[in-house]
């Protein structure tokens, strides 16, 4: 029996799942949310029984000993060797990684140079890996716990390399070429894992034919789609870095990148203040003034308010004109899947988004599947030409099973 534990290291938090890679089941999850704050909190779900615990936990470094410690008190390992891997999310891997690896010190070299195209992620990512290699010493990590577990392998699972396929005409922007040779300044795109895993699993549902084009929609708080030709990326809505493509919770997506130099230019503010305000207080936030959660959106939108309605229907016209775009470069389309916090879980979002697009692409929803349904299924009627997913999306599968190959556990 093999078990792996994937991990999702935040800015101030830490997601994790641990699971038995023989059966593929998961053996507990959870989370440390609000890391260097006095009122952190610590949830984790075991046998069917959810504990939730909130405490000072100062530093990501405590926060690991926490979970390991919490791992042999609840007697959901006996010992910290029984976890023979570590694999890690990382946000962005640049040009340099087309896939999963294990992690030495040029690894980490390499996602520490990337950090300036994921400030927000990376060296939060870091973290992680520096952190499990202190304690857990020996564990091979695909990105890692190294002094606590010195039996155990690293890996690390980038959210860039399931993009590499982009098409150059895709990835390449209309600035000068010596940017993209010199300083690789290109579209990497984000969401790989997630796309990789509903795009798979989606095709499993269309049967496994041989070829398959896919439009995957991840609409959480971040946000983006992604045109999936035979199992491989060719086009997806984020950027260079997270902050392009369709508008967000708090991120504003694509902009006229005028805006930018009209801000610091003409109305005093700095460079700084710009990219905080485009990155954290715009999107739904921005544009709504009540909140960046969907939800909270809708129940405003239905109250009356008028910017929160606008809001509304800024983000769904921008996830339809990607859905559109993704159908023109396709030449067809067999499925669209939703995934993510807002794609599974918000049937009025999907609805409102399959509105602007089913007259031009012929698709018919079936509204009881939509709005009664639960997890994976098919949403679209049997006379809709294209077929309508909810897909809940799994990245922390896609890492233990990278982890798993990679060490040959």
């Amino acid at each position: 029996m093999s078990k792996v534990l994937a991990v999702n290291c935040g800015s101030s938090s830490l997601k994790f799942q641990l699971f038995e890679m023989d059966t593929e089941s998961v053996i507990t999850s959870g989370i440390i949310e609000r890391i260097g704050m006095e009122d952190s909190i610590f949830t984790i779900k075991y046998n069917g029984t959810k504990d939730k615990k909130v405490f000072a936990v100062p530093t990501h470094k405590e926060a690991v000993q926490v979970l390991l410690d919490t791992l042999i008190e609840k007697k959901i390992v006996e010992r910290l060797d029984e976890i023979k891997g570590i694999g890690h999310r990382v946000v962005q891997g640049g040009p340099y990684f087309d896939s999963s690896c294990v992690v030495d010190d040029d690894v980490i070299a390499k996602i520490d140079e990337l950090s300036p195209l994921a400030p927000l992620h990376n060296p939060a990512n870091l973290i992680g890996i520096r952190v499990c290699s202190e304690l857990m010493p020996g564990v091979p990590q695909v990105a890692v716990f190294k002094e606590a577990i010195p039996t155990a392998g690293a890996v690390v699972v980038f959210d860039t390399a399931f993009h590499h396929s982009i098409k150059p005409e895709n990835a390449v922007y209309p600035i000068p070429y010596k940017f993209y040779e010199e300083n690789k300044i290109r579209k990497y795109g984000a969401h790989g894992t997630s796309h990789y895993y509903v795009s798979k699993r989606t095709q499993e549902l269309l049967g496994n034919p041989e070829h398959a084009n896919i439009i995957v929609c991840h609409l959480g708080a971040g946000a983006s789609l992604c045109a999936v030709k035979d199992g491989k990326s060719i086009d997806t809505s984020m950027g260079l870095t997270p902050l392009a493509g369709v508008m967000m919770a708090t991120r504003s997506g694509d902009i006229d990148a005028s805006v930018v130099d009209h801000l610091i230019e003409n109305l005093g503010y700095d460079m700084k203040t710009v990219f905080k305000m485009l990155n954290k207080e715009s999107g739904l936030l921005g544009v709504s003034g009540v909140s960046g959660d969907m939800r909270d959106i809708i129940d405003a939108k239905d109250a009356g308010n008028q910017r929160a309605e606008l809001a509304f229907n800024m983000f769904r016209k921008r996830v339809a004109d990607y859905i559109g775009s993704y159908f023109v470069e396709l030449g067809h389309v067999d499925a669209i899947s939703f995934t993510a916090g807002i794609g599974e879980n918000s049937f009025i979002a999907r609805e409102a988004i399959i509105d602007l697009i089913k007259e031009a692409l012929g698709i018919v929803l079936d509204d009881k599947a939509n709005v009664e349904g639960h997890g994976e299924r098919l949403i679209s009627a049997p006379e809709s030409k294209i077929k309508v997913f909810v897909v809940p999306t799994d990245e922390e599968l896609v890492i233990a099973r990278d982890t798993k190959e990679l060490l040959n556990l």
